[in-house]
């Protein structure tokens, strides 16, 4: 019997005699840490384990290095080594506690290899050509015997991941990946048989999958991904990737078609989209594929609405969809969209919280997901309490997170809220089109609150001594933050970002924004879009120095190719009638405006939060009353401060 909701998107697909439960796979997503030996630790078996637990048909693991040479960093499940066993046999378990079928994906960096062992010991890496790469590494040609070994590498690889009780092998053939570098044009320069006709630089991938299959034998599927363009000049596009599908057709089970190549800045920002960038951007490429081969094909591409899934299953673009970040954002979406409860998703806003995080501290993360990267200490839950009452000051997403936290752990719970709309500071964010997906989420956590039958009071702005009489066992203070006003003479003139919380902003044609920080440069963009001529006024000698680095690569795309002006190293020292007078390292000038918008950063309330210390025998303080950050940081404290009480 078809789901009711999304009967495409729900029914089962059969592959190579495996029956996946839905088209919704769990995209590969590799391990920020592991332990000393490069195996799965259980906080990393515990964090693939919760995508699995929401309800995707398939969960893969990604970056198993199938040999030394071809690691691109420290932190990757060696498959090359077979004490990797004991922790996969723990993963494909717990998977399949879920109905949710293992795989586990099988790469090789090339010459974007880190040329290290798990030992440290070093290693000249290998690739299509003798080069330096972008690290100045060098990087020695692959013989004919290296080819043969490192194609054999992948069998055995393959053999060590069906042993451990994995339902799948996933072969990395894109991304610019060995494979990758051999069937591109961009990286293959050979002139032997493995360089120059498409067949030539296809035929390492053809003997890898030569490989895999001998060691796995004909049953087992195998899954295998390629770029759909490498959206690159010199690359290949779509129509030679339609050539190089049909190769692998009947080959391979999955024909998992992505875009671009991972190294290439530029181009990062589609393998992985951007806010900036629509949703299911690479969907395109599976569709035209999918026209030429038999073989079921899997498409990606920042998608997070399963009303769009649903409609890419219908339409026959694709086969399956496979989520990566989505999945974070919320593990659980598919159980709930299958359940009718599609209005309770949380969907991906592709901020690279999950990045910054991977790559810089090691961890897992999500700006929307307290529990991402504690999945072991939430697996069971967490023990009884004694209902208390609780108060919530403030309905920003940290307060909010942390009534319907407090709520649903039995506490009674009644948050004030100032304005006459849940949201906080998100609230000016509502018509911009990139931040859609951050609005979707306050809208998700007010209604969140509501089924957890929080005592909402909007448009109260509620005093300590009124809180003290209420004689609650709990305050959470969520006060937020204010705007940080320069004191220079005419700053009464400029607006602050409430004036973006309507459809068109009355800013007039020329608007200036004092402040070139993350916020500043994103509303920028957003005029730009709208047709103003926005100029930028930064203090510091870079723009958004506070914005990770990956989505200030998807920034500049759109800065480089707009009328906006960021003026860095300048400093605003009057607003008059006419505009902004400035300091700059060339002299005084005057930038034209008809509006000044205020984005010099925020500042904590902390007087506020401090005088409801002593409301109740215990107060807390959650998000930007505490220190004004980012919306992972209210939400992550929130959740926490209310598991406290």
């Amino acid at each position: 019997m078809k789901n009711k909701y999304y009967p495409n998107l729900a029914s089962p697909i059969t592959i190579n005699g495996l029956t996946f439960k839905n088209r919704i796979f769990g995209a590969p997503m590799s391990n920020p840490e592991l332990d000393p030996d490069c195996h799965m630790r259980e906080e990393d078996i515990a964090f693939h384990a919760n995508r699995g637990r929401g309800g995707l048909a398939s969960v893969c693991i990604g970056l198993g290095i199938v040999e030394a040479v071809g690691r691109s960093h420290t932190k990757e499940v060696i498959l090359y080594d077979d004490m990797s066993l004991p922790s996969l046999k723990r993963m494909a378990n717990e998977f399949h506690k879920h109905n949710c079928m293992a795989t586990m994906e099988l790469a090789h960096g090339g010459k974007f290899g880190a040329a290290r062992s798990h030992a440290g010991a070093e290693y000249t890496l290998i690739g299509p050509n003798d080069e330096l790469n972008a690290q100045g590494v060098p990087v020695k040609a692959m013989t004919e015997e290296q080819i043969e070994e490192t194609a054999q590498a992948f069998g055995n690889a393959a053999k060590l991941v069906k042993e451990a009780g994995f339902d799948m092998v996933f072969i990395h053939g894109g991304h610019g990946w060995l494979l990758g570098q051999f069937a591109s044009p961009y990286f293959n320069k050979r002139t032997d048989r493995w360089g120059g006709s498409l067949e030539n630089r296809m035929r390492f991938s053809l003997l890898v999958i030569e490989k895999v299959r001998e060691a796995v034998g004909p049953d087992f599927p195998i899954e295998f991904r390629m770029s759909g363009s490498e959206c690159i000049p010199g690359g290949y596009d779509i129509d030679e990737a339609v050539e190089m599908a049909k190769m692998i057709d009947g080959k391979v089970d999955i024909i998992h078609v992505s875009a671009g190549i991972h190294e290439n800045d530029d181009v990062f920002v589609i393998t992985h989209p951007s806010m900036f960038i629509e949703h299911g951007c690479n969907v395109k490429y599976a569709a035209e594929i999918k026209k030429h081969v038999k073989t079921p094909v899997a498409t990606l591409g920042g998608i997070n609405d399963v009303d769009m899934m649903e409609e890419i299953i219908a339409s026959g673009k694709a086969d399956i969809i496979e989520v990566a970040r989505q999945s974070l954002a919320d593990p659980y979406f598919p159980e709930k969209a299958f359940s009718g409860k599609k209005d309770d998703i949380t969907q991906c806003c592709r901020c690279y919280t999950c990045f910054f995080n991977y790559l810089s501290n090691r961890n897992y993360c999500c700006a929307f997901n307290p529990v991402i990267g504690d999945e072991l200490e939430n697996k069971f839950g967490f023990p009884a309490t004694t209902p208390k009452k609780v108060v919530v000051v403030g309905g920003g997403p940290g307060g909010m997170e942390a009534a319907i936290t407090a709520a649903g752990r039995g506490h009674s719970v009644t948050l004030f809220e100032k304005n006459d709309r849940l949201g906080g500071q998100i609230l000016h964010e509502q018509f911009i089109p990139f931040k859609k997906d951050m609005y979707h989420f306050v809208e998700v956590l007010a209604k969140r609150c509501q089924d957890a039958g929080v005592d909402i009071r909007l448009n109260t702005e509620i005093t300590p001594e009124e809180v003290a009489e209420m004689g609650a066992d709990v305050v959470m203070t969520a006060v937020g933050a204010t705007p940080i006003v320069p004191s220079i003479p005419g700053i009464e003139k400029a607006v602050g970002l409430k004036v973006l919380e309507k459809e068109t902003p009355d800013l007039g044609q020329k608007v200036v924004i004092l402040g070139g920080g993350l916020v500043g440069c994103e509303v920028g963009i957003y005029l730009d879009m709208l047709g103003k001529d926005v100029t930028i006024l930064e203090m510091k000698d870079t723009w958004a120095p506070d914005a990770y680095w990956m989505h200030k690569v998807a920034m500049d795309q759109h800065i480089r190719d707009s009328k906006m002006d960021i003026k860095v190293n300048t400093k605003a020292i009057e607003i008059t009638d006419k505009g902004v007078v400035c300091s700059t390292p060339e002299g005084e000038i005057t930038v034209e405006a008809d509006s000044v918008l205020l984005a010099a950063g925020m500042k904590a309330n902390r007087a506020v939060a401090n005088e409801f210390l002593n409301t109740a025998p215990r107060v807390f303080e959650v998000g930007d009353a505490i220190k004004a950050g980012r919306v992972v940081d209210a939400v992550k404290v929130g959740y926490y401060r209310a598991l406290d009480i």
